[in-house]
């Protein structure tokens, strides 16, 4: 048996199901459409911030629902996005009269499902923004650029933002500082994600794919002898397009897509983060584990986000949700 989400049935629900048996303190489920939401609302007044992905991504959108950050997440099936239907459904739940920020990471059918969304709301006299995160330097044209691991970092700022108090422009202005200023990629160590391919075929041991997508998108197969090559070749693209430069404070985010160890996580933070002090790159905040995952794939994505004091402040505000909490 590869997967218990393989078998038939109802898994992501009994899924979510655990998840509010785990975190009742945190956040609620609501079926049929299905979302999540903090069982403490914001206050009267304050924007709100929703995001929807596909699951197989978890924490991502789910564990990222409390104080500080999201008031309200839709997981849709298995690497497909969340209705409109869920989406609204979610708005009208946690809604707070002073406008809504949905947190879209840069696929067709998130970016197409949201647009309707702030098009209704609009129609109902609900003020609802997007944000759309596209930092994965492995394609080349930006405006097509897939969202990856600057995803829970941009939900972090805006979820800070809207914590404070903020109007609903200003926390879509800091919000998308984050993202402009976040880039990322990712790679592989084996080929092996759902929905399974009966041509997938494993990678050998000194071959890694970079460049890969969440969802199973390839990368580019490349023979490696280590892990200091592989950082050599995950970091230079993601540094260059920036640019990053010597003296600029950075969050460093190091994510297994779910099939990796801590201790081999921990292995490549070290590796990177020598390579960006002898850039005179200061990785000023960290986060190593599984923040944005791809199922049971072997590999990570890196993420770095440049720091200005508004962003580091945002960051270090107080935060209470399964993901993160300090």
């Amino acid at each position: 048996m590869h997967s218990f989400v393989n078998k038939p049935g109802d898994s992501i629900a009994r899924s979510l199901a655990g998840m509010a048996a785990c975190y009742p303190h945190l956040l609620r489920v609501n079926y049929d459409p299905d979302y999540v939401q903090r069982v403490q609302p914001g206050r009267p007044g304050k924007v709100v911030v929703i995001t929807g992905s596909g699951s197989g991504h978890e924490p991502l959108p789910t564990g990222y629902v409390g104080v500080g950050m999201l008031d309200a997440a839709c997981p849709g099936p298995i690497f497909t996005s969340p209705t409109p239907d869920q989406l609204l459904a979610a708005t009208y739940a946690v809604d707070q009269g002073a406008g809504v920020l949905y947190i879209v990471k840069n696929y067709a059918g998130a970016v197409f499902n949201s647009e309707i969304c702030t098009e209704e709301l609009g129609r109902e006299g609900i003020t609802a923004r997007r944000v759309l995160v596209h930092d994965d330097v492995a394609i080349p044209e930006i405006s097509n650029r897939r969202g990856l691991g600057a995803a829970p970092l941009v939900i972090r700022i805006a979820g800070a933002a809207a914590e404070e108090g903020r109007s609903l422009e200003q926390v879509v202005s800091v919000s998308q500082r984050a993202e402009d200023n976040a880039r990322s990629m990712g790679f592989a160590t084996n080929i092996e994600t759902l929905p399974r391919s009966i041509h997938a075929q494993p990678l050998d041991e000194h071959t890694v794919e970079l460049g890969v997508g969440i969802h199973g998108e390839p990368g580019v197969e490349q023979r490696v002898e280590g892990v200091e090559e592989i950082v050599e070749r995950l970091m230079q693209p993601i540094v260059d397009d920036l640019p990053f430069l010597s003296g600029d404070q950075v969050l460093l985010l190091v994510s297994g897509l779910g099939g990796t160890p801590p201790l081999e996580l921990f292995l490549f933070f070290q590796q990177i983060h020598e390579y960006l002090e002898k850039q005179g790159i200061h990785v000023v905040r960290c986060l190593v584990g599984n923040f944005l995952t791809s199922l049971g794939r072997g590999g990570c994505t890196v993420t770095l986000m440049r720091l200005d004091k508004e962003l580091l402040g945002l960051w270090d505000a107080p935060v209470h949700t399964p993901a993160l909490h300090w």
